[in-house]
């Protein structure tokens, strides 16, 4: 594939400054954009039965293990891409969730393009909910703004695009499927011809660390070496509500640590100030680990860390800066690094603690002293960390410590050989993957988001959270670009998750707008 020069990128990256669309939407030559005119005309008619169609599908419980539900899923979608004329293949393997493969073939066309999202979603508590989280529900704003629950709108009925949807997976990862379908009918109605063959990938552990993704990846490359180019419908726009493409992702990888006390749980009173807490070991512990401004103190923490390319520099320096807004919003007074970016942060490997454990609170508090202390901890990496080489690191610095590390609950005589021990249970993570701005594909995809958000559209050189693109850099070879479409604070992987429907809107629009760019001559 036919590479731009850096500079090519720069004066993109300058060029696109286009101002607010109204109807008929203009191209930037001034032109009318007779794709965007299509389906924002056709959303507007159809309203209704799209947010129809969205429900149906949120209604439906994803988890991975929940086989029985995941069934369900796979048959609404190939139910679904069928009836628009979408040849369907559903390609399984032993213990894991399905794959939904949809191809469509254009007459004449010279360009593949790959559309991955995943249908699968993140355990739930719905206890957590303010509403079911499989009975979809609409309010007419976020719920903690005053948003209060209203119908459903009937055909015809007007709809205001910042009512929110409130489900799992409204936000990540379902509405990239509908978007992209919506945006093929109001093509087809309006008689306007597709640029590109397709290709449909909809993924069902995702959420669950995609463990058989390589696997079906690999096997079923004969079908996807056709494609030049993917486009990873995940994670939210811009904090400030403008649309932004993302051209990286971090991997991650995780750990499990427990550090030990007595062999049973010990009266406080009559052994407090004589047995150790666990409690207190694992606090120094972690507490060695990062300072307060949140540098990791891990010996060569941030040696493998790739440099950003110009291209990428000049990006993330037009990249707005919102983290006063965004920390007013989080009820943050300051953040780490004295404040430093957030875009910056994430440019670098995170040590995060998931969760801790050790006796209890509250009402499950007792006078003791406990016999074990918990916690899991994750590695977020960037382009250049190797995952097991990261957890390596962090093993040696417990050892630094003085931890005798074990892979199990120790024995007497381990318990007595070693005043500290740390057991480690470490899980399988994947690297981070970042697709070079200089790519021609790149620059078409800039052009066509641009024309659907009808702003300069932000390009981040990667998302702090964490998808397989690794898998199509690595095994398939090609480029892959991020087009979120979710609103920032859609509450993701969390209790009350939801979609602004304006997003979803953009979504329908954007996808119209890639499904017809021009292929470059």
């Amino acid at each position: 594939m036919r590479r731009f020069c850096s500079a090519a990128v720069l004066l993109l990256l300058s060029a696109l400054g286009l101002a607010a669309q109204t109807a008929p939407p203009a191209s930037p030559q001034g032109k009318t954009d007779p794709a965007l005119t299509a389906v924002r005309a056709y959303r507007q008619a159809n309203g209704a039965r799209i947010l129809g169609e969205f429900s149906q599908l949120l209604a439906i419980p994803n988890v991975a293990s929940d086989t029985k539900n995941i069934a369900k899923n796979v048959a609404f979608l190939r139910d679904t891409l069928t009836r628009r004329g979408i040849k369907v293949e559903i390609w399984e393997l032993p213990g894991a969730s399905p794959v939904v493969y949809g191809q469509l073939d254009v007459p004449g066309a010279k360009r593949t393009l790959g559309i991955y999202a995943h249908y699968d979603g993140q355990p739930i508590d719905p206890k957590q909910w303010a509403t079911p989280p499989f009975s979809p529900t609409l309010f007419t704003a976020a719920t903690e703004s005053g948003g209060v629950k209203r119908p459903f709108p009937k055909p015809g009925e007007a709809i205001d695009p910042e009512w929110r949807i409130y489900a799992r997976s409204a936000g990540d990862d379902k509405a990239p499927a509908i978007t992209a379908l919506t945006a093929l009918d109001a093509l087809r109605q309006a008689k306007i011809p597709l640029t590109s063959n397709l290709r449909f990938l909809f993924e069902g552990e995702e959420e669950a660390g995609s463990g058989n993704l390589e696997a079906y990846l690999t096997s079923h490359r004969d079908r996807l070496n056709v494609i030049d180019a993917w486009l990873f419908c995940d994670g939210p726009v811009h904090t400030s509500r403008r649309a932004q493409l993302v051209f990286g992702v971090r991997g991650v990888i995780d750990m499990d640590l427990t550090v030990y006390g007595a062999v049973r749980y010990l009266h406080s009173g009559h052994y407090g100030n004589w047995a150790p807490n666990p409690a207190f070991t694992l606090a120094h512990l972690l507490a060695s680990m990062k300072d307060d401004q949140g540098h990791v103190l891990v010996d060569h923490f941030y040696d493998s860390v790739e440099p950003l390319g110009p291209a990428e520099r000049a990006a993330l320096d037009a990249v707005p800066d919102d983290d006063a807004a965004l920390r007013k919003e989080l009820g943050l007074v300051e953040t780490e690094d004295n404040n430093a970016r957030i875009e910056e942060r994430l440019l670098l490997p995170s040590l995060n603690i998931r969760g801790m454990a050790s006796g209890g609170i509250g009402e499950t508090a007792g006078n003791i002293i406990p016999s074990t202390a918990s916690v899991s901890l994750e590695v977020r990496l960037v382009k250049g960390n190797e995952p097991t080489h990261m957890l390596d690191l962090v093993e040696a610095h417990i050892k630094k410590q003085g931890f005798f590390i074990v892979d199990k609950d120790p024995d007497m005589a381990t318990r007595l050989a070693h005043p500290k021990i740390a057991k480690l249970a470490r899980s399988p993570g994947y690297p981070a993957a970042r697709t070079s701005m200089d790519v021609d594909i790149v620059f078409q995809i800039i052009q066509a988001t641009s024309r659907a958000a009808g702003e300069n559209v932000i390009l981040l050189p990667t998302l702090g959270g964490s998808l397989p693109l690794y898998l199509f850099n690595d095994i398939l070879a090609k480029p892959a670009v991020i087009v979120p479409i979710a609103n920032h604070d859609d509450k993701q992987h969390g209790p009350d998750e939801n979609l602004r429907l304006a997003n979803l809107w953009y979504g329908i629009d954007l996808m119209g707008e890639l499904l017809t760019m021009p292929v470059e001559k």
